[in-house]
């Protein structure tokens, strides 16, 4: 990565808050979170930039995502971690194409920077607007469902109160460490949830974390 694509991550200030509340609420989290020491969420890039990059990377490996991911953001001037919606907008698709990009990708993110270039989502209102007003307007996107809406509200807007009920790994971890392995429904993992509010998406974050102690980042 070279200097111009290097971004400070940014921590949730209310981490702290976070982990003393589900400490208090729930003997999992008690246990779990003192595991993972300093380590918290981060969010790193911008808005579309991390939109795209999930689009990109659907349905591939992550060696796989990584390599397109590159050969698509050196089509554009600028930075990999901001990619300018108007350059993407201005692509040719049989150009994103030979980049590695499939046909229905290229769909997706033409119309992710039309979405961006025509003003359709509001992104300066994000910080005003709740939860699922954002997600309303996410999934009107071609090639964005719920859990990525979800996952963009966990890691780029950090969140704090996101229970992502289509992620297999957050029903798999509740499965192992609340009911000894025992298979899940996502009414059970909701009531699991509820004793979290209101920082669902810290707890979810620990959970993932039990599964993989490798912190994902998006």
């Amino acid at each position: 990565m070279s200097p111009r694509d290097q971004i400070l991550a940014v921590t949730p200030a209310y981490w702290d808050d976070a982990c003393r509340h589900l400490s208090r609420r729930d003997r999992v989290m008690k246990k779990l979170i003192p595991r993972f020491g300093e380590a918290r969420l981060e969010s790193r890039g911008d808005a579309f930039t991390t939109l795209a990059r999930s689009i990109v990377g659907q349905q591939i490996s992550v060696k796989a995502a990584q390599s397109v991911w590159n050969k698509f953001a050196a089509l554009v001037d600028g930075p990999a971690t901001h990619l300018a919606p108007q350059a993407v907008n201005a692509l040719d698709p049989l150009t994103m194409r030979a980049a590695g990009l499939s046909a229905r990708k290229t769909e997706y993110l033409l119309d992710l920077a039309r979405h961006f270039v025509d003003g359709t989502v509001h992104v300066a209102d994000w910080q005003q607007m709740d939860d699922e007003a954002i997600i309303a307007e996410l999934v009107a996107i071609r090639g964005i469902g719920r859990w990525t809406a979800e996952m963009f509200l966990i890691f780029h807007l950090m969140r704090p109160n996101v229970l992502p009920l289509d992620d297999l790994g957050l029903l798999k971890g509740i499965s192992l460490n609340y009911f000894s392995g025992e298979p899940v429904s996502r009414a059970e993992a909701r009531e699991v949830g509820e004793a979290w509010a209101p920082y669902r998406s810290v707890a979810t974050w620990y959970i993932w974390r039990s599964l993989d102690p490798l912190p994902v980042s998006y």
